[in-house]
């Protein structure tokens, strides 16, 4: 089986995904560089029903109104230990189809990583509604890309049809939150666990050597309450 490359999953919904992004791309470049970077989004009815034909389930599950509250602390402490300015986004008529199809245009055009950072900053430091075409417009200004295709990238079949792809590969790693980096096989949730990721991609920890085949066998929790943890926020 060839060995699967190191990857992460990043959402621009997640203020932990954004983050993780500012930690991978400031104290990490190195590893930043050598790793694929996968969109995560909640696909709309549309991608939900196709996923389904094609065999996939979507393995994220809303939170709980108490998970919310306990996230807008924890980011309040995180950001304040970063000394971060934050705008709380207000998403109206959410369409996370926008921003992340648009991503797989600018991805394709070599832009990529410039388009996740101008979301970002829209979102995160300005509390723009990534949502809406224009927003996703005044980002490849900033980022000095042709806005043609990127936003009405969510209603181009063809893009559509990648973002499919995408999705199933969401599945097949079974990303149930964000961030979520994959060494191998072997898989780190949240942003609290960068830096072991980093440590394997480096071949510096002690997990240095990722999985070769998928584990199979899983152990049986029984009475266990939830593993949720802000971290895997969406």
């Amino acid at each position: 089986m060839a060995k699967r490359p190191p990857r992460w999953y990043f959402s621009f919904r997640s203020p932990y995904s954004w983050l993780a992004h500012r930690d991978l791309t400031e104290r990490y470049p190195d590893v930043a560089d050598r790793i694929e970077w996968r969109p995560f989004w909640e696909p709309d009815a549309d991608l939900r029903d196709r996923l389904a034909a094609a065999g996939g389930r979507f393995p994220y599950s809303a939170m709980s109104r108490e998970k919310h509250l306990y996230i807008l602390q924890d980011l309040r402490r995180l950001t304040a230990e970063r000394g971060l300015p934050v705008s709380w986004p207000v998403d109206r008529d959410a369409n996370w189809e926008v921003a992340h199809l648009a991503y797989l245009v600018a991805e394709e055009r070599g832009l990529g990583r410039q388009f996740i950072a101008g979301v970002y900053r829209a979102r995160w430091d300005r509390g723009l509604n990534i949502s809406e075409p224009a927003t996703i417009a005044a980002v490849a200004e900033d980022i000095g890309a042709d806005p043609d295709g990127l936003v009405d990238a969510a209603a181009n079949p063809e893009v559509r049809e990648r973002g499919l792809a995408a999705l199933l590969d969401v599945c097949a790693d079974g990303v149930f939150g964000v961030p979520y980096f994959a060494n191998g096989f072997d898989k780190y949730w949240g942003l609290e666990r960068l830096p072991g990721f980093i440590a394997a991609v480096r071949g510096t920890g002690a997990s240095a050597k990722p999985a070769e085949v998928a584990p199979d066998d899983t152990p049986a929790l029984v009475g266990v309450g939830d593993f949720s943890h802000a971290g895997g926020c969406g």
